[in-house]
Formats: structure tokens, C-alpha cells, sequence
């Protein structure tokens, strides 16, 4: 990314998003999370992180937001995000920072419509961003094999996942971003009707992409701040088709079709068997 922003000329303004993922038990010492700041403003090239996003696995989560509110108070960070978090620990979080201090909350697409806590708070600031198989590679395609070598590493991601009502006891049942659709969403069959509707709803609006129709419903909800699209630097990138996707509105008619293959879903309720965003990490 730091190679990438020096070849830009001066006028072009880029956002750079990078995350801090503490998975192992650390005290965050201002020290600590100096370094933690200083290793990717070097990476990254810049006097300053563009957009922090902490996923932080402990309880010390709010003393290391903490120091990184001091750091943003001091130049080295523009904006302040978390990753992962779910509802309970963000309306913490909010609340104990104040306004302002956290500026979005990067989540798998999973509980649209709003999620509890943004049902309840419409005054948060934070808003969410969203990261596929929403793509017209999988239309009319079987349902992959795991290890078949025709997945990315997000969609074969496998982390382990806390149910909510048993907090005291490890699930063990593994999730990856595929399962997430063939036993937590619904079935590879119902994913391939929400493509096929997907399809001629991209063939109404002058031929667009599956992935720009699925975009644009994400974002047209009120409490999503941006989605991220699948783009490897040399491999996929897409950057004519992506921008596609500011370009037109979905109509009523072109929702209540989404709409009514999701109600064929659990999409309405998948929170309650899988857990909140970031269960599975404390």
C-alpha cells in the first residue's frame, strides 16, 4: 500500500485502512500501542494513519482505545475504527469515548437489516463497513469444494464461533464464509435464486454486474459507511465495473424481489444461532 500511494501523483487523494488485530494477551502500555501506530505509518509510508480499525480479543480493549484517542489528539491517527465488535461492547465503546472518537465498525455481512444496534441508537456516529460469492463467476455454479483451490483465503476463512446464549462454552462447530451460506444463511441452492435475482435486476439497469446490484443494497442502508469489494492487486481488481455501482438506484420493485428470496432465509435471525460480529474472538 506504502509502494502504491508513492507512485500517486500529489492531487490524487487516497484513504488508506488498515487494522491492528491483537490476538494474544498484551498490556497496552502507551508504548505498546505507539509501536503498534509507528509499524504502519511506516508501511504505509505516511506521518499518520489515514483510518486505524482495533480488533482487540481482551478486556483491555477500552484502555487501548484509550491511547489510541490520545495518538489521534496528537496527529498520529485521522480517524478511529473498530473491527468486529459486536452491539453490546460498540455501545460500550461509544459511550465511554464520547462523539466522535470511533468513526465506523468493519463487520461481515451477516445481520442486514439494521443490526440491534443501530436499531436502538440512531444517533451512533460509527458507521459499518461491509465485506464474497456475490459475483456472476458464481451463477449457475455447484457449490465449491472447501480445499478445491477455486477459493480465496476470506471465503475459505475458518475461525471458531461463541453462541450467544452460552458464553461458558466453546462452540465446535467451525464457520467459514461459505458455510456462513450453506447452513447458517440457507442453502447453495436459495444463494443460487438471490444470484439469479441479483442477475436480472443487473440486466434491468443496462446490464451492471451482479456484485454492482449487491453493493448498492448494501450501501442504500442508512447505517453502512462503505462495503468492501473483492480486489487483488494483479488478479481481480475490477475498478471500471466498481465504480458502476454509484452510477443508479434500485427501484421498490427491484427490493421486493431481494427481499422476497430473503425471506426464504435465515438472514432475519442468523445473529441468534451464530452470534454477534466478533464472538468468536472474545
Amino acid at each position: 500500500m506504502g509502494q502504491f500511494r508513492a507512485t500517486l501523483p500529489p492531487s490524487e487523494q487516497v484513504v488508506g485502512a488498515t487494522k491492528w488485530c491483537v490476538f494474544k494477551r498484551i498490556v497496552p502500555t502507551r508504548a505498546v500501542v505507539l509501536a503498534a501506530v509507528q509499524e504502519r505509518m511506516d508501511r504505509m509510508g505516511t506521518n499518520s494513519v489515514d483510518l486505524l480499525q482495533a480488533n482487540y480479543s481482551d478486556q483491555n480493549y477500552l484502555t487501548a482505545l484509550r491511547i489510541l484517542v490520545d495518538l489521534k489528539t496528537e496527529g498520529l491517527i485521522s480517524a478511529i475504527g473498530l473491527c468486529n465488535f459486536g452491539a453490546i461492547r460498540t455501545d460500550e465503546i461509544c459511550t465511554q469515548l464520547g462523539p466522535g472518537a470511533i468513526v465506523s465498525n468493519q463487520v461481515q455481512v451477516r445481520s442486514l437489516p439494521p443490526p440491534r444496534l443501530h436499531e436502538k441508537r440512531k444517533d451512533l456516529p460509527a458507521k459499518l463497513i461491509c465485506g464474497g460469492f456475490l459475483a456472476d463467476k458464481w451463477l449457475g455454479e455447484p457449490e465449491p469444494d472447501l480445499y478445491s483451490g477455486n477459493l480465496t483465503p476470506s471465503q475459505r476463512k475458518v475461525s471458531p464461533t461463541w453462541f450467544p446464549l452460552r458464553r461458558s462454552n466453546r462452540a465446535t462447530r467451525q464457520e467459514q464464509y461459505l458455510d456462513m451460506i450453506v447452513k447458517a444463511w440457507g442453502s447453495w441452492s436459495l444463494f443460487q435464486s438471490l444470484l439469479s435475482t441479483l442477475r436480472v435486476i443487473g440486466d434491468r439497469h443496462g446490464g451492471l454486474s451482479i456484485a454492482n446490484i449487491a453493493t448498492r443494497w448494501v450501501l442504500d442502508h442508512p447505517f453502512v459507511g462503505a462495503v468492501i469489494i473483492g480486489a487483488r492487486l494483479g488478479l481481480s481488481e475490477h475498478p471500471d465495473d466498481n465504480q458502476k455501482a454509484f452510477g443508479f438506484n434500485l427501484t421498490d420493485r427491484d427490493n421486493a424481489d431481494i427481499e422476497a428470496v430473503l425471506a426464504h432465509s435465515n438472514s432475519r435471525t442468523i445473529i441468534t444461532s451464530i452470534g454477534d460480529c466478533g464472538a468468536e474472538y472474545r
